[in-house]
């Protein structure tokens, strides 16, 4: 049934939009009010750590009350949250801790509901009959997608009234996004009984999880590899960017451009994957993209490089990049047991996305300290470092030769497929009874979160 696929894909591309106009206006925003890295940093903290608490202690929560209903109530939330930014600042007045407080609550929001569309996700990709790895594939080419009209609309629009009048936009699609998941996501029936027990304990549920991660090299591997980088990549983008933006470029459309090279070259790397996702390697193609895509866009902006160079860096690492979230994305999804992807996804991801919150405080530390260009130079060999991490051991190659089934070689037993049974029966409006229900992507659906960050599959 590929109604529930195509309406979560639309849902996503709705909200990615909102999304990528925001990472560009909220930086901004908390950059010419406050005339400080520092604080621009805590504001991207402030999101990002209860994101990825949220993640992290969320899933079995998510579990228990269902995830089309956590990602449906966490939209209408993130409406709320994210519009009161702009409505305080056009009335009242919005306070430096003000707005730390509401986008905390906002990341809040966010990590539950992207949890719900991560257990959404696999179920619907089943039901459509499309393969995992074309179905990440165009999971992540909707995202490239959005950064490359979102990204560069956000900086004009900033440009030309304010950053706050930006996020109306991203609330107004949160509202959407919740609108299409309530219509055209169905709720997912159970299809077969499981001997778990139909109510474990919300801590049994949760050491569950981490227990799965620490068995599993790969998976955790993977893990730890991208919390470096998204360390790194929230530092470059979140304060890196801004700062090159307005201290050396002179104009918020640097942000734009940086975007708009990367977001092009991703959107045609990701066309390309698309077509060739079964037939290429995906150890080679996601060691090499990983390296192609990291340091050089540090390099390009610490060596003072011309804009046009900027660019064209910007546009191979989008290329480069362009296969690792539907690559992380598969493998993932074909390692974990359907009923434990809210569990397992949940904290995978909240661990790969810990070194978010510390790369915005930093970021902006560093750059007040050591000046832009010296904080770019060790972002970059930081990164570097990190990205020939695929290299050097051979646990990584497993990512060609995935499981006959999902954590079958953990002694987890695992179900026949992404298409197997469900864990616990599912009321009629999608409220889960017991572990699953169905599932979402891979990156997740963060403001503060760049384009170029990865995820332990992918949403906003």
């Amino acid at each position: 049934m590929k109604r529930s696929f195509v309406g979560l894909m639309v849902a996503e591309g709705i909200s990615l939009f909102g999304s990528r106009m925001t990472f560009v206006a909220l930086p901004w925003l908390a950059l010419v009010t406050t005339g400080s890295a520092t604080k621009t940093g805590v504001v991207a903290f402030a999101e990002m750590l209860p994101y990825v608490i949220a993640s992290a202690v969320g899933g079995p929560l998510v579990d228990r009350i269902g995830a089309r209903r956590a990602s449906i109530k966490a939209d209408i939330a993130s409406v709320v949250l994210v519009g009161a930014v702009p409505v305080l600042y056009h009335t009242t007045g919005l306070s430096f801790a003000a707005l730390v407080a509401l986008v905390a609550l906002a990341g809040t929001a966010r990590g539950l509901g992207d949890t719900g569309k991560r257990v959404m996700f696999p179920r619907a990709v089943a039901d459509a009959g499309v393969a995992m790895t074309r179905a990440t594939s165009v999971h992540d080419g909707l995202s490239r997608l959005a950064t490359l009209i979102g990204a560069p609309l956000a900086a004009l629009l900033i440009t030309v009234t304010n950053a706050p009048t930006v996020l109306i936009a991203d609330a107004a699609t949160f509202a959407v996004a919740a609108l299409v998941v309530a219509t055209f996501v169905r709720a997912t029936a159970p299809t077969a009984p499981t001997d778990e027990p139909e109510q474990k304990s919300y801590q049994a549920q949760l050491r569950e999880g981490i227990a799965f991660v620490r068995r599993d090299k790969l998976v955790l591997g993977i893990v730890l590899m991208l919390f470096v980088t998204n360390l790194l990549d929230q530092a470059f983008a979140t304060v890196f960017v801004p700062v090159w933006a307005k201290d050396v470029f002179g104009s918020s459309l640097g942000l734009g451009v940086t975007s708009a090279s990367f977001a092009i070259g991703a959107v045609l790397g990701n066309l390309v994957y698309a077509g060739l996702a079964t037939k290429l390697p995906r150890y080679a193609t996601f060691a090499v993209g990983f390296l192609i895509g990291g340091a050089p866009r540090f390099l390009a902006l610490g060596f003072g490089a011309p804009i046009w160079t900027i660019a064209a860096v910007g546009f191979t690492a989008g290329l480069g990049l362009a296969a690792v979230n539907p690559i992380l994305g598969a493998v993932s999804y074909e390692r974990i047991p359907e009923r434990l992807i809210a569990r397992v996804m949940g904290l995978s991801v909240a661990l790969s996305w810990a070194g978010i919150p510390l790369g915005s405080l930093l970021g902006g530390l560093s750059a007040d300290r050591l000046g832009i260009r010296w904080a770019l130079m060790l972002g970059a060999a930081c990164y570097l470092a990190a990205t020939l991490l695929p290299f050097a051991s051979k646990v990584w190659r497993e990512m060609d030769s995935p499981p006959a089934q999902p954590g079958a070689e953990h002694g987890q037993g695992g179900d026949a497929g992404r298409g197997g049974p469900q864990d616990g029966a599912t009321e009629a409006d999608g409220t889960s009874t017991g572990a699953g229900e169905g599932v979402e992507l891979l990156r997740g659906d963060a403001a503060l979160r760049p384009d170029d960050e990865h995820e332990v599959p992918v949403s906003r």
